[in-house]
């Protein structure tokens, strides 16, 4: 199932936990907590901010689901939450911290993509946050150009000069890494 699709199970489920009800509220959790833990990982880069994040996110969609205009968005107001409390977290600790390929590679866990994948997560973590944030909103969680700008809150082409940048980036990077090993 595409992101943006969403069936009437799904809609029906997110309408009884905006009615209060904490068993669909925790089923919508469980179907969401992979791609949410990965998300908050890729932001921040170990395991105990990501969990922070991932909790608070959690706390928040919970005290505020009422609130959701339309149940067909769930994911995309749940990604939205994530995003937000991951860039608080970063901007309230002011830090960012580096990792070596090997330290990062000890660290992953079976949330997180395959071996296949390890050098192109590493290098997506060390992009601008306006750049990482469009290549998983568009690569990771299949959003449309449209989609990703609607949840942004900018223009269409804005974030398709996002995306190619930050695919250029990642190029050159990869291409540094493969010529310095």
């Amino acid at each position: 199932m595409k992101e943006g699709a969403v069936i009437l199970a799904d809609i029906k489920k997110v309408q009884r936990a905006k009615k209060g009800n904490h068993k669909a509220f925790q089923e919508l959790m469980e179907e969401e907590k992979i791609k949410l833990y990965k998300m908050a990982y890729v932001y921040m880069k170990n395991e105990a901010d990501t969990l922070e994040v991932f909790q608070e996110t959690v706390y928040k969609a919970f005290i505020s689901i009422k609130d959701l205009k339309d149940e067909r968005y769930f994911s995309t107001w749940l990604t939205r939450i994530l995003i937000n409390t991951a860039f608080d977290l970063l901007n309230k600790k002011k830090r960012v911290i580096p990792m070596e390929r090997e330290v990062l590679e000890s660290k992953i866990n079976p949330y997180l993509p395959s071996e296949d994948h390890s050098d192109l997560m590493q290098a997506i973590t060390e992009l601008d946050e306006k750049y990482k944030t469009v290549l998983i909103l568009r690569f990771y969680k299949d959003y449309t150009v449209k989609q990703i700008a609607e949840f942004l809150d900018c223009p269409d082409g804005t974030v398709k000069t996002n995306i190619h940048r930050g695919i250029s980036l990642l190029r050159e990077k990869m291409k540094e890494d493969c010529v310095n090993e």
